[in-house]
């Protein structure tokens, strides 16, 4: 990949701070991203009926603090409910989601991140931290836990359950995401960015990324690239740790369940009105007990009434 041209590279990162109608002209140059939320539940790529989707469960655990905690059968040892479920998210934009991390010592716990783009269709890609465009205020920091063992870009996805007003009643534990090409989207061959020529900038990032563990084993790395090919998606399956809400003390009643991807906007995109996704859900304890019970003698219910893709409330539509 080739070093961009400096004055191309400053209109990017100008754009980043320009009001919304300056952004159109300065980023007119770059291929930007578009970071769509996939459904709620549903395994990355899935182009069926979402409210099919079975990739989600309630999950009793002996160790209500382990990221990764084993399922039980039983009740009496159970110290924690854990509402499970995979999350995805798809790049349907005209450039790569291209996210550069950098720390100048391994004295530094986190990473600092900027975003790069390419500078027109087949244009060349910036390679490294330095050449990346436009500063973002997201961190990367290293995971260790079981089934991570990497360096994880902070917030890039969200989960909250909230009631019938919008208030969330519980939010995750999961800080961050390592991005890679995980799955195909169920729309690539009619994106027309998609990367189709192997040799292409976009071509040979697409084929770093099917492979991108953002430096697994690799605690003292000071440099970490990850992101998301147009076309292609990340996903994180509901038995991978952090893939969880905490449903414990939540009481009986319904509920959204709501995936928010890139929330605080730090990253660039084309459109952000695709960022959420939802699914609403009702949760009902044993019969005599309305409320989450102090002692757990049962697993609540929990069904599935309505899945809301691209939409960010699910109750009540």
């Amino acid at each position: 990949m080739i070093r961009t041209y400096a004055a191309l590279a400053a209109a990017v990162v100008a754009a980043a701070v320009l009001a919304p109608s300056a952004q159109a002209g300065a980023m007119a140059e770059a291929m930007v991203p578009d970071l769509r939320q996939g459904p709620v539940g549903c395994p990355g790529g899935f182009a069926g009926d979402p409210a099919t989707c079975t990739d989600w469960d309630v999950c009793l655990v002996e160790d209500a603090d382990a990221p990764k905690g084993r399922c039980i059968g039983y009740f009496g040892k159970a110290k924690a409910v854990r509402l499970r479920f995979t999350t995805s998210v798809d790049n349907v934009g005209d450039g790569p989601m291209l996210l550069f991390s950098h720390r100048d010592s391994v004295d530094q716990p986190l990473m600092s991140v900027r975003q790069a783009f390419q500078l027109g269709a087949g244009g060349p890609l910036p390679n490294s931290y330095g050449e990346a465009q436009a500063s973002t205020p997201a961190t990367a920091y290293y995971e260790p836990a079981e089934s991570h063992h990497h360096w994880h870009l902070n917030g890039f996805d969200r989960f909250q359950l909230r009631d019938h007003l919008g208030a969330a009643v519980v939010s995750d534990r999961k800080n961050g995401f390592c991005l890679g090409d995980r799955y195909v989207t169920k729309d690539a061959d009619d994106l027309p960015h998609t990367p189709r020529d192997t040799a292409s900038p976009t071509g040979e990032l697409a084929k770093y990324l099917r492979e991108n563990y953002c430096g697994m084993h690799q605690p003292s790395a000071l440099d970490v690239t990850q992101g998301i090919s147009v076309g292609a998606g990340d996903e994180y399956e509901f038995r991978i740790g952090y893939q969880w809400l905490d449903i414990t003390h939540v009481p009986s009643g319904t509920y959204d369940l709501v995936h928010t991807v890139n929330e605080d906007r730090g990253l660039i995109e084309k459109n952000y009105d695709n960022n959420s996704s939802s699914i609403a859900i009702s949760i009902q304890w044993p019969p005599a007990t309305a409320d989450a019970p102090g002692p757990i003698t049962g697993a609540p219910e929990v069904k599935l009434l309505r899945s809301c893709p691209g939409e960010s409330h699910c109750l009540g539509r």
